[in-house]
């Protein structure tokens, strides 16, 4: 459905094989949140979306893990505001990521932020990953 819906969108975005129900759920547990209903549609068709120059407009579930880690463990850049409060879930290509907003309880709400590596500012770009997916390739997304 996901590969379809994308596909009529754009024929420049690639996929990767699909992850598991377990690796979606280990992602989860390692940085206790529960992801948006759907971004885990994506993952369980393709484990990441790629458009032109292999730009990651969604990650794999391990990148997810990975460098959401990373931004929450690393101390060294005390400049920036905490990243407890955003999962980080793709990239623009200039250094500013994708991310949904976490609440207390560590749910993922729907809405895309962006996150400005230079200024740490948040701004909200779109109310779902699908509509981000689809305003990132006509270009209504400004950073």
């Amino acid at each position: 459905m996901w590969k379809e819906h994308l596909h009529s969108i754009s024929k420049e975005y690639t996929f990767s094989p699909p992850a598991s129900g377990d690796d979606i759920a280990k992602v989860e547990d390692s940085l206790q949140v529960t992801l948006p209903r759907e971004l885990k549609e994506i993952l369980l068709e393709t484990n990441g979306v790629r458009a032109i120059y292999d730009l990651g407009l969604i990650w794999s579930e391990d990148r997810i893990k990975n460098e959401n880690r990373h931004y929450r463990d690393d101390h060294s850049q005390d400049y920036y505001m905490p990243f407890d409060h955003l999962l980080f879930f793709g990239e623009s290509g200039i250094g500013d990521l994708f991310a949904f907003p976490v609440t207390g309880d560590g749910t993922c709400r729907d809405d895309v932020f962006v996150w400005n590596h230079e200024n740490d500012s948040r701004k909200w770009v779109a109310p779902s990953v699908s509509k981000y997916l689809e305003w990132t390739l006509e270009g209504k997304i400004k950073i």
